[in-house]
């Protein structure tokens, strides 16, 4: 049995999605979240073999929920389930640890192959996403990844800060003093070659970090 979680924020693709799946002989859906946060916590408490992933979603953005997932549960494979076929999209999840990446107006019939082939170690991409990263290969220079140079504490930092938060009020959510919280701000700062966090929203808006 494929046990499956779905994280999408919108209701009535999230419901369609597991109504579909669960009558899919030899899957199972084990949870349903509605933003990345919860998308986390489930995973580490149920454990799924395979987790449906967005792009865009509230608390924390399905490229974080990605990169986590791929580190923190590697038995926990990803297909990433989106609207955005373009190669600025699918490089950088692939390079965060998608197994698979599908268009939302995939067939079911697609859907269903692509977590079957990953379930059972594979990898599965959709034309467009194959076409994607077949462009990229044939342009290997085309981008880089500085944002994958950010350990997980700097990720964290990093995402409060693109919340508006500041560095004193970082300090009080993290538990840390606020001269460690001030130091990985700078070397956040430093890593993606901006100058203030205005730049750093830009920033996370132009690598699609936040919606």
């Amino acid at each position: 049995m494929i046990r499956v979680l779905i994280a999408d924020d919108h209701t009535l693709v999230r419901e369609s999605l597991a109504s579909a799946i669960d009558a899919s002989p030899g899957c199972h859906i084990v949870a349903q979240c509605a933003d990345g946060i919860s998308a986390i916590e489930q995973a580490h408490a149920l454990r799924p073999d395979l987790a449906i992933v967005d792009i865009s979603m509230p608390r924390l953005s399905g490229m974080e929920v990605v990169r986590r997932l791929h580190a923190e549960l590697p038995r926990t494979r990803v297909l990433v389930l989106t609207m955005h076929e373009e190669e600025e999209y699918v490089v950088p999840m692939v390079r965060a640890g998608a197994s698979g990446y599908l268009v939302k107006h995939a067939a079911v019939a697609e859907l269903l192959e692509a977590i079957r082939a990953i379930a059972a170690g594979g990898v599965y991409f959709g034309s467009y996403a194959s076409k994607a990263l077949a462009e990229h290969v044939r342009q290997p220079d085309a981008d880089s990844d500085p944002y994958g140079t950010l350990s997980p504490r700097e990720r964290e930092v990093f995402h409060l800060i693109v919340d508006g938060l500041t560095t004193k009020e970082i300090a009080r959510r993290l538990d840390i003093s606020t001269k460690t919280a001030e130091n990985h701000r700078l070397r956040i700062l430093a890593k993606l070659d901006v100058r203030n966090a205005a730049e750093l929203v830009r920033y996370a808006a132009r690598k699609r970090l936040i919606d």
